[in-house]
């Protein structure tokens, strides 16, 4: 049976979204351009996008409901059901799953009394298995509400879901405080976070996550620099004595043909690309159809 037309918010919530939904399409050229803050704004309302939240969003737009309803669909970050005060996503991507992340997932589930995508019945928790939080270096990780813990063990995890379901302070590994769904909602609806603290405490990447990019500067202690600094030609480069060797031989590669990084200025076109120059290409540049 087809569906109703979505209820409309109650006056004095519109009066204060539509202030809010001004905002944010003020910062684009063109007003559909704001539909995924938007969708986050109404998440934050309800705790999820449900129908009349799709309705308020195309209304503002001018946009149809099935083109929202399009939209919302397909972002995992929105909600299509009620949902708790803590979404708490394990990571089963590949190298999460093989450190834990898929035993963590399991007992959470026995634990907690619910599946994918399930709230327990508190009303505090929902649990779900997320793809990759590109944090790989702390595996096996473990969402909530968006910010990360790290390196979790299945008995670390049942204590945070215990501490969210009791109400006890919840510290994330890196990263801001922890807040509600909803919160976190309208922060990803692009209005500030105005908890004291809280943008000066999210900082950057972490330890793990930078020590490669270190190594190639040079900075880890003891180690020598991986990448040539960004302009400098590997020929102009300092030198190491090396040991004498005998000469190389024929398709051994000779100095100064080593394989340039990403950080080194472009090399010749290819001689088999036909947009290269026509000394480079024999049969020269391309000619449009019909010369």
């Amino acid at each position: 049976m087809p569906q109703l037309p979505a209820p409309a918010y109650p006056d004095e919530v519109r009066s204060r979204l539509e202030a809010d939904a001004e905002e944010v399409i003020g910062r684009y050229p063109d007003s559909r351009s704001a539909l995924l803050p938007l969708l986050h704004l109404v998440q934050s309302e309800e705790g999820y996008v449900s129908r009349t939240g799709m309705r308020f969003c195309a209304e503002v737009l001018g946009l149809t409901t099935a083109e929202v309803t399009a939209v919302a669909t397909f972002y995992t970050m929105y909600r299509r059901k009620p949902s708790g005060d803590y979404q708490v996503g394990v990571c089963t991507n590949t190298l999460c799953a093989v450190m834990g992340g898929d035993a963590i997932f399991e007992e959470l589930k026995d634990y907690l009394g619910v599946g994918n995508n399930e709230t327990t019945g508190d009303g505090k928790v929902t649990l779900e298995h997320i793809e990759c939080n590109a944090a790989c270096d702390y595996a096996p990780v473990v969402m909530v509400n968006w910010e990360f813990f790290d390196n979790q063990t299945p008995e670390s995890a049942k204590k945070l879901v215990d501490d969210l379901r009791s109400g006890r302070p919840v510290e994330p590994t890196r990263g801001a405080p922890l807040c509600s769904y909803k919160e976190t909602a309208r922060i990803l609806a692009g209005f500030p976070d105005e908890r004291p603290g809280a943008v000066e405490a999210s900082g950057g990447a972490g330890h793990a996550s930078l020590l490669g990019l270190r190594l190639a500067k040079g900075e880890a202690i003891g180690q020598p620099r991986v990448v040539a600094p960004r302009g400098e030609h590997q020929q102009d480069a300092p030198k190491q004595d090396a040991p004498k060797q005998d000469a190389p031989k024929q398709d051994a590669p000779q100095p100064g043909s080593e394989h340039l990084s990403s950080h080194d200025a472009p090399q010749p076109t290819s001689a088999s690309d036909p947009a290269a120059a026509p000394e480079q290409h024999p049969a020269g540049p391309s000619s449009e159809e019909g010369e």
